[in-house]
């Protein structure tokens, strides 16, 4: 989605009742940033948004990108916000040969996650949408503890690497991608060196 660099455009600072608004539904979407969210979004910071090309809108506080959103009403985090609070995002893990691809801007396949190096959440994880939601985690395998479902953003993770490499969405359900083992699995909105990496929004 941010293959091409892009150009900054004007900051727009956000009503108070807009911030409000953005924090609840980053926390509906991402219940472990709670812990964070002041620190995240102080409540006296100053939110601002950026037009980007596509009908994309990316939010910044205090220069810091946070989070962007496109048509639709999922909040996706910026890689900068997930590399301070990596353990507050689901995530999925890639083997080493997949980086690359992913890195290019490629739609993340199965294989890059059923291999050896791969991560797929839990086999006897819950489903999406049951339990308190906040014994969401990393197991010591390396593997998110519920499973995922289709539409539901994601952190991708890579092999051998401590940050994170991507963000999107899913376009199949963890559990789907376990048992067919094949076909696209997440769709690239936001990876490390993009043009949404490399935009100045100071």
């Amino acid at each position: 989605m941010f293959k091409k660099d892009l150009q900054a455009s004007p900051k727009q600072k956000l009503k108070s009742s807009v911030q409000r608004s953005l924090r609840n539904s980053l926390l509906a979407s991402y219940p472990l940033l709670e812990a964070h969210i002041d620190e995240v979004m102080p409540k006296k910071g100053s939110l601002e948004a950026m037009k980007l090309p596509d009908r994309c809108t990316l939010y910044v506080m205090d220069n810091a990108p946070l989070f962007f959103q496109q048509d639709s009403n999922t909040l996706l985090p910026h890689l900068k916000l997930v590399h301070r609070f990596p353990a507050a995002f689901p995530s999925i893990r890639i083997d080493r040969g997949a980086i690359r691809f992913v890195l290019s801007g490629a739609t993340l396949m199965a294989p890059g996650l059923t291999s050896a190096g791969g991560r797929l959440p839990r086999d006897d994880g819950p489903p999406a949408g049951t339990g308190p939601g906040l014994e969401d985690k990393l197991d010591e395998d390396e593997r998110w503890s519920r499973e995922l479902e289709k539409g539901e953003p994601v952190v991708i993770r890579a092999e051998g690497k401590t940050e994170a490499c991507a963000v999107g969405l899913l376009v199949a359900a963890t559990r789907e991608v376990k048992e067919k083992g094949k076909g696209p699995v997440v769709e690239e909105a936001h990876f490390l060196g993009d043009g949404l990496w490399k935009l100045a929004t100071d």
